[in-house]
């Protein structure tokens, strides 16, 4: 059987357009678009059949089927030819049992999925290996795109920059002058990208990176292409199968442009479609209050949408006022049962440092999922004995000055609950055996 997939508008508009089309929202209402796969021919195979193959090829060095993502390849890009994929084993990432943070909270089975532990340090990698290697095929087959374009607060550079510079294909990136870490900045320099660091936030980056996107031979990489969509919808997919093809009760995720959160919904939508799962899980939408419009809407009801202008926050990735994938979030919400939570400043840092306190090293975005986590909890919409799973969406290597202003206490607004810093000694034994076992008197753990 021959499988496929196709853009559709996400308002149901007739039209249906290749893959490799240049085109981001649908020519009649303007509505995005979204991915359609030919499910019926994907039923050529049982659900079992499905698992196995899944099973068989995870974690595996047979090109290209050890990417977390194309080892589910049928469900993703089916019409993609081998030699045109971008991968750096993107996806495959570990569950992470926080038995000790949940239990803080009265949890038993509380898990992150640290989707930071990929090439580049978060999970933009998923859906980058799907664009980048669609656009490298559509070069090979003459299209003239001379550059791919994002705007970004950090994370969706690093990816696209890496990988096209794996695929050989120039990468252009809009930032915040002065709004991503030390650490985002160098890695599309280092990649070899062109940076432009504008006077503005990520959504005035965006209105220009729309308007630049529609010059001859650039393309646009932002989640407003469904084709980034498609690769990060497989975290719902190898979530399910890390526990054994069973979906969780709940997935907790941050949310900022909300790509991720349809993304997450598709993911689990095509596991129902195909007999893989039986039963869906709850999804909440967790946004730092500087941050939060839709939060904000989610209070009314979902009765109507206002963008803001986002204020300064920790979680700098997700300070995004103007979210181009609400309307799919919110459907996507919908439909899972969904809720949205916000977190302080003060509420985000507590979280992150009391993850860290065991075992931990999550970035500000995942603390403020565990916040909000634990406000379902505390209001009893999330019970003890459920299984949860919080998408830790970055490496907290790149947000390394956040933990140490935390640990310094230098963040406005913030009483650190957990400071923990350096105990300074001359090279005396008598002055570090006092300084060791003094602590341990104090605090035997």
């Amino acid at each position: 059987m021959s499988y496929s997939a196709r853009f559709r508008c996400t308002a149901g508009c007739p039209g249906r357009y290749d893959l490799d089309e240049v085109i981001y929202a649908c020519p009649e209402c303007g509505e995005l678009l979204e991915v359609e796969h030919d499910v019926d021919a994907l039923r050529d195979r049982s659900a079992a059949s499905w698992m196995r193959l899944f099973d068989e090829r995870w974690m595996t060095t047979r090109w290209p089927h050890g990417s977390g993502v194309w080892g589910k390849k049928e469900w993703v890009a089916p019409q993609l030819r081998d030699e045109n994929i971008v991968s750096m084993a993107e996806g495959g990432t570990n569950l992470f049992w926080a038995e000790r943070y949940g239990a803080t909270l009265g949890l038993t089975d509380l898990w992150l999925k640290l989707c930071g532990n990929s090439h580049t340090g978060s999970f933009k990698d998923l859906g980058m290996t799907v664009l980048v290697s669609v656009v490298k095929q559509m070069v090979a087959d003459g299209a003239p795109i001379r550059a791919i374009a994002c705007a970004s607060t950090g994370d969706t550079s690093a990816a696209l920059s890496a990988y096209c510079a794996s695929a050989g294909i120039r990468a252009v990136v809009l930032l915040p002058k002065g709004k991503v870490t030390t650490a985002q900045l160098v890695q599309p320099l280092a990649n070899g990208a062109l940076v432009c660091a504008l006077d503005t936030d990520f959504d005035g980056c965006m209105a220009h990176v729309q308007r630049l996107t529609k010059e001859p031979g650039v393309y646009l990489a932002n989640s407003m292409n469904s084709l980034r969509l498609e690769g990060q919808k497989t975290i719902a997919i190898e979530i399910c199968q890390q526990f054994e093809w069973r979906a969780p009760d709940w997935v907790i995720i941050p949310g900022g442009n909300l790509g991720n959160v349809s993304a997450l919904g598709a993911g689990f939508d095509l596991l129902m479609e195909l007999g893989l799962l039986s039963q869906r899980p709850r999804i909440c939408v967790a946004q730092a209050a500087r941050a939060n419009p839709l939060y904000r809407a989610y209070t009314q009801g979902f009765e109507r949408f206002e963008s803001i202008t986002a204020e300064a926050t920790e979680a700098s990735a997700i300070r995004i006022g103007n979210p181009i994938s609400v309307r799919r979030a919110i459907r996507t919400l919908e439909r899972y049962d969904g809720v949205v939570e916000q977190a302080s400043e003060s509420e985000l840092a507590e979280a992150a440092a009391a993850a860290d306190r065991t075992g931990t090293f999550v970035c500000p975005h995942t603390g403020v999922a565990l916040a909000a986590l634990a406000k379902l909890v505390a209001r009893g919409e999330v019970q003890r004995h459920q299984k949860v799973v919080v998408i830790s969406t970055a490496s907290g290597l790149k947000f390394a000055d956040f933990k140490v202003r935390y640990h310094e206490g230098r963040i406005e607004g913030v009483k650190s609950q957990h400071p923990n810093q350096p105990v300074e000694l001359p090279s005396d034994y008598a002055e570090v055996r006092r300084a060791v076992l003094g602590s341990l008197d104090r605090d035997p753990g």
